[in-house]
């Protein structure tokens, strides 16, 4: 895997092979950065369930202010801070290994990191096939929303297979749909989303 464009650009990190992680292919993360744009830019980023931290190397490499990195798997953190030590990003970031389902959202002894105000959630796809109201995921999500823990315009953008369904809880409102083919990338903000962008399901350019 490498990192796109920035300060990092062309720069290789470790990714975990198989399908523990599922790291975002080169082509699909350029798309989204790019449709993305200056939302990254000064964001305090939360990269959660990150693998080995692609999507949070690449928003601070266009410029995040910091990212807290939230995974459990033990090798993909060990992974993980080899990506962040050879960067010499550890001043900038939090490699956090805590359980997602179980997690406040509210790390300690960073109060530059936090609120978020942009979100990646990446679930193992199957863990979406339980995502209602009342399940641990959703609570997740439901923590996230929380004032102390995502600014008043937190956006999030959570990746799902194709034409997967799922509920989300009402803090968040999805303003559109990225389609990738075999995958999507869905994009809500806190709170009612802005005047003209309801749910508009667009292809990337």
């Amino acid at each position: 895997m490498r990192i796109i464009a920035g300060r990092f650009r062309r720069r290789k990190v470790e990714a975990r092979p198989g399908l523990v992680t599922r790291p975002i292919t080169d082509r699909v993360k350029e798309s989204l950065f790019e449709h993305l744009g200056e939302v990254v830019t000064g964001a305090r980023v939360a990269d959660v369930f990150a693998g080995t931290g692609t999507l949070g190397l690449e928003a601070l490499s266009r410029g995040a202010a910091g990212v807290v990195f939230i995974e459990h798997d033990r090798r993909a953190c060990e992974l993980l801070a080899k990506n962040i030590h050879s960067l010499k990003l550890d001043e900038e970031v939090l490699c956090w290994r805590v359980d997602v389902l179980r997690t406040s959202f509210k790390p300690r002894g960073v109060p530059q990191l936090v609120p978020f105000d942009l979100i990646f959630f990446d679930p193992p796809y199957r863990m979406l096939e339980d995502l209602h109201a009342g399940a641990p995921l959703y609570r997740s999500l439901e923590r996230l929303a929380r004032d102390e823990v995502s600014s008043a315009e937190a956006q999030l953008l959570l990746r799902s297979p194709n034409r997967a369904e799922f509920d989300m809880p009402p803090g968040w409102s999805r303003t559109r749909v990225l389609d990738f083919g075999t995958m999507e990338i869905h994009w809500y903000v806190r709170g009612e989303p802005p005047l003209g962008r309801l749910d508009d399901r667009s292809l990337p350019q």
